[in-house]
């Protein structure tokens, strides 16, 4: 277990990433998609499905702490008794905003859950906004009290032995690999863990992308008062070309969306 403190030298400003957060996933990904060189098919988003249980709480975004429970293994409890202290003092050295990515070993039939209006509260004062775990929450109520955003696989009554096990590790939920310090957006649709290098232009990518999306499809397909379908159609196919037009002159891609 690596218990030092991340340094990650792509930080977005904090500026940035508050107006980030003023966009859903998809927008999110529509700009990311432009500016990658990863598989935009099959990484850096969740592949299996989950819930959001604050969907009224807009969209999350924050840098990863990650941790790994066994809610099912009493053992780690004598195991490790000073976890939970080493664990805390690990969350509170990252700079945040800060989002808590839980795995969950014992999934998909997790026996209890690590979150609920007790560690919700604590990781709030710790500078988290959020979490995202393939196991379960509780207390949900109170969980929303405390601003404290959940995607979780499901809800459940207890905690059972849920006891940091490792922190500071690569995790894997969903069918996706998250490192510590990755940069995370999540919301009703899902989540994604946005790779390092393209932070930097990440913010303007979707930006864009809402923008060009506005100015041209959008607006074609909605301004069809008076109009035949004929001229509906055609001027929706223009729209589409200069949607495409416009990405490949500002990313020199193919424009997709």
């Amino acid at each position: 277990m690596n218990t030092g403190i991340n340094k990650n030298e792509n930080l977005m400003e904090h500026h940035d990433i508050l107006e980030l957060k003023r966009f859903n996933t998809p927008t999110i990904y529509n700009g990311w998609e432009q500016i990658t060189n990863h598989d935009t098919a099959g990484e850096c988003f969740n592949l299996e499905p989950l819930t959001d249980y604050m969907p009224q709480m807009g969209t999350m975004a924050g840098y990863a702490v990650t941790l790994v429970i066994e809610p099912g293994n009493r053992e780690h409890v004598t195991g490790q008794p000073d976890a939970w202290s080493r664990y805390r003092e690990y969350v509170a050295g990252v700079e945040g905003p800060k989002i808590v990515v839980v795995q969950d070993l014992d999934k998909p039939h997790t026996l209890g859950s690590f979150w609920g209006e007790v560690n919700a509260n604590v990781h709030r004062a710790l500078g988290c906004v959020g979490t995202i775990t393939d196991g379960a929450i509780r207390d949900l109520d109170e969980m929303n009290n405390a601003g404290f955003k959940a995607l979780a696989r499901r809800l459940c009554v207890g905690h059972a032995f849920a006891w940091p096990v490792r922190w500071n590790c690569e995790v894997e939920l969903f069918g996706t690999k998250i490192k510590p310090g990755q940069l995370i957006v999540a919301d009703k649709h899902g989540f994604m863990a946005i790779p390092d290098e393209d932070h930097e232009k990440l913010l303007d990518a979707a930006r864009y992308m809402d923008t060009n999306e506005c100015s041209t499809i959008i607006s074609a397909a909605r301004s069809s008062a008076g109009k035949s379908i004929k001229e509906i159609l055609d001027s929706i196919v223009e729209a589409e070309k200069q949607f495409g037009e416009n990405v490949r002159k500002k990313f020199d891609r193919r424009g997709e969306w």
